[in-house]
């Protein structure tokens, strides 16, 4: 199957993200940056793309124009092993963005991350009450909590 690589519109700022979510991320980094030239539709030299991996896993940058914004309908769920993991990319992703419920949060550039322990379907699964309990633990979170959400899942 071919590679999927998503591709991130941005107005100029392609390549700062790409430098900040590289330096937050491990066995990342950027392999690629084209700019514009007098062809347009931007100003030449104007970084139009940045091509980017983290964690071996590929991204584009378009450098776009204005006419396009990020909102929460798209995000990227970042799977965590433990509560330190949750705790550095929660902050690490959210510095100068704006932290937000369930564990999602937008960046400084108003892309949506969901930073979450991996296994939380796993916690959600199970009789109604369970599922209630745990559901109703992480409506109260901001940033996940991974022993509450699991003594949520244990309770009763």
């Amino acid at each position: 199957m071919p590679r999927i690589t998503p591709n991130l519109w941005f107005d100029t700022e392609g390549e700062e993200a790409a430098q900040f979510y590289v330096s937050i991320f491990p066995n990342s980094k950027i392999n690629a940056v084209t700019h514009y030239t007098e062809v347009g539709p931007r100003e030449a030299g104007l970084v139009l793309t940045v091509d980017f991996e983290l964690d071996g896993q590929p991204f584009t940058a378009i450098n776009g124009g204005p006419d396009f914004t990020f909102n929460e309908a798209t995000s990227l769920l970042v799977n965590c092993a433990d509560q330190a993991e949750i705790d550095h990319y929660w902050e690490k992703l959210g510095e100068g963005g704006e932290h937000g419920p369930c564990g999602w949060l937008k960046d400084r550039y108003g892309f949506s991350w969901q930073v979450a322990p991996a296994g939380l379907e796993d916690l959600m699964t199970g009789d109604d009450a369970r599922r209630n309990r745990v559901m109703t633990a992480l409506l109260g979170m901001r940033k996940l909590d991974l022993a509450a959400l699991q003594a949520a899942a244990g309770a009763g």
